[in-house]
């Protein structure tokens, strides 16, 4: 199959089909973990000790503050995080993995890698390193936003997205 003369420069259509392609991708190698998409991301900030409270977390992730308490007792049901007291704040709670949590984040980090191999597939290894650095650039100076704004630009396109998942 080809592609259609008048997407070959479309830019929009390119990213739509790569933007696709990697959600349906990620989201299905993370699909077993309890919530999915977000909790793999849950794991990854309380691997990098960016947890702090759950409403701290909830924020910094763009979810409703119920539904992060719902999320995390799935993940501690599950046995991949601890919810711990907060030497600062003994009203708070502080999130830890647990070792199956660290083994689990590291699964579903190898599985995402694939992904990215995998849709990367027909470029050569500078090629693919080339694209990822521009396309963080476009990223972080999208809209004004500085290269150490990354934080708002994510913000910006979770506030956008009504698909949810990444």
């Amino acid at each position: 199959m080809t592609t259609p003369p008048a997407v070959d420069s479309d830019l929009g259509w390119a990213l739509g089909t790569v933007m696709r392609s990697y959600l349906r991708a990620a989201n299905a190698a993370v699909a077993d973990v309890p919530g999915g998409p977000r909790g793999y991301q849950v794991l990854s900030a309380a691997a990098r000790g960016e947890t702090g409270s759950q409403l701290a977390l909830a924020q910094l992730l763009g979810v409703d503050r119920t539904v992060m308490t719902y999320l995390i007792d799935d993940l501690e049901n599950a046995g991949l995080v601890a919810r711990k007291p907060d030497p600062a704040d003994r009203r708070a709670r502080r999130l830890e993995l647990t070792d199956a949590g660290r083994e689990r984040l590291c699964d579903l980090e190898r599985r995402l890698r694939e992904v990215e191999e995998h849709l990367l597939g027909p470029l050569d290894p500078t090629e693919r390193q080339t694209l990822r650095v521009l396309l963080h650039r476009v990223a972080t100076d999208n809209g004004g936003a500085t290269p150490g704004d990354v934080c708002k630009v994510a913000e910006e396109m979770d506030a956008g997205s009504a698909a949810g998942g990444y």
